[in-house]
């Protein structure tokens, strides 16, 4: 368990030293990529990355390695960069959350949200999987697709996989990352709508996790409700218990009007746990899953429904909705990602340099956020409970991996502070997150 600020640091400048004596499984080319010694070494290039914010390249080389008359070109830092395979940052990211991981618990469970955020890159109309020409005279575009795991009570990122905007597949993601997860406690993953799918509930159900999902309401078409027989009344908590099945033999074609009973799964759909085409001479196959349909009502008066497997004996749907309320804090991640942490101030066109910038943007974050934990704040005789400003915090972290600042940054963090102010509430602003151009940066 780490207990300061520097043995964070020294437990990611130990990662990177290991990384460098792998080298050759991330560089293009082992027998000669940074073989000699020089001033953009690997270990170097790998600590400007983690360390960029959202000015051009230019303004960012000369914050690291100040002005003077060897000051390291552009130019030189592209090339070197070019070197390193985008699975690089990749792997020092998901190696940080493996060493860093300490889990806060909510009633025991720990808390873990998944969502999918759209990253605007700079437009090329030849990477097909991503361009998307516009629409009503609006200017082309390319868009990637982060799909992520949130701890929603450490406040950091546990896994993260990067898409191509027009293949992406935000289920396929999830239920990888479930798949691939390691918690040594009971968990609870919360998602919003979009993860809605029969496979998804079937791989945390055999990861032996539980889920609190938000779907589709009032049995819309397409949704999981508009496939059962549910109560009339506005609010309710229905327990359904399925038998899943890809065959549509006559003898289960009669079983399935039983539509609380069991459900058949077309062979387009995705179901890990089925063969993807029944064998109409053998048994038909079922897959059993059980899960609460739970409707309640909000504050502003309209309705929700989500989907769990959770004991309704200490999870009533009163607090299933306080539990779903927390899922928020994924989506306050993404905003303070891309606007605080510089998610959308990449400094390259090349999409591998971009997947290169978005997990040292994702290790960056969680590196702020372990080191903000070690920072005391003052709650006495204050009208508010503080907490640290997470810019600020941010940028004193930043020093901190160029080691410009005392080895004791969350003494200065504690000095920049926030009152949290619970109940406040605005409308959801939803407009696009352009690419921010190389010529229009902060100086």
């Amino acid at each position: 368990m780490l207990h300061t600020a520097a043995e964070v640091k020294e437990m990611l400048t130990n990662l990177i030293h290991h990384l460098k004596s792998t080298k050759n499984l991330y560089v293009k080319n082992p027998e000669k990529d940074f073989t000699r010694e020089r001033k953009l070494s690997f270990e170097k290039v790998i600590t400007c990355l983690l360390g960029m914010g959202g000015g051009s390249l230019a303004n960012e080389l000369m914050d690291q390695f100040g002005c003077n008359a060897d000051l390291v070109t552009v130019s030189a830092f592209i090339q070197q960069r070019n070197k390193l395979l985008p699975s690089a940052l990749e792997t020092l990211f998901h190696r940080f959350v493996e060493k860093s991981e300490c889990a806060s618990l909510y009633e025991g469970y720990r808390l873990l949200a998944v969502d999918g955020s759209a990253l605007q890159i700079p437009t090329d109309k030849n990477d097909m999987d991503s361009f998307f020409p516009g629409a009503s005279n609006k200017e082309p575009y390319n868009l990637l697709h982060l799909n992520a795991m949130y701890d929603l009570l450490t406040h950091t990122y546990t896994d993260a996989i990067l898409q191509k905007g027009r293949v992406r597949d935000e289920t396929r993601a999830l239920t990888d990352m479930v798949d691939r997860a390691v918690s040594t406690h009971p968990t609870i993953l919360l998602a919003d709508r979009g993860f809605e799918s029969y496979n998804v509930f079937a791989h945390i159900q055999e990861k032996g996790w539980h889920y609190l999902i938000r779907v589709k309401d009032g049995g819309v078409n397409g949704g999981i409700g508009h496939g059962l027989d549910l109560p009339s009344q506005d609010e309710f908590d229905v327990p359904i218990h399925l038998l899943l099945t890809r065959s549509q033999s006559k003898e289960n074609k009669k079983l399935l009007t039983n539509r609380n009973k069991y459900k058949h799964i077309h062979y387009s759909q995705n179901f890990d746990f089925l063969p993807q085409k029944a064998d109409s001479e053998a048994h038909a196959l079922f897959y059993k899953i059980s899960f609460r349909l739970v409707r309640f009502r909000l504050p502003n008066g309209t309705y929700e429904t989500v989907i769990t497997n959770l004991n309704p004996e200490s999870f009533p749907s009163i607090k299933l909705k306080q539990l779903y309320a927390m899922r928020w804090g994924i989506e306050n991640s993404f905003r303070q990602l891309k606007h605080t942490v510089g998610l959308l101030h990449f400094h390259a066109k090349k999409a591998e340099f971009i997947q290169q910038e978005v997990f040292a943007r994702l290790l960056m974050y969680n590196f702020t956020e372990l080191i903000t934990a070690f920072a005391v704040i003052d709650k006495d005789d204050k009208r508010y409970t503080y907490q640290a400003n997470f810019s600020v915090a941010m940028h004193i972290c930043r020093l901190f991996i160029r080691s410009n600042t005392p080895s004791k940054p969350e003494i200065f963090i504690a000095k920049f502070i926030t009152p949290i102010r619970p109940g406040r509430s605005a409308p959801r602003v939803r407009t696009a997150k352009s690419f921010a151009n190389f010529s229009y940066r902060t100086a």
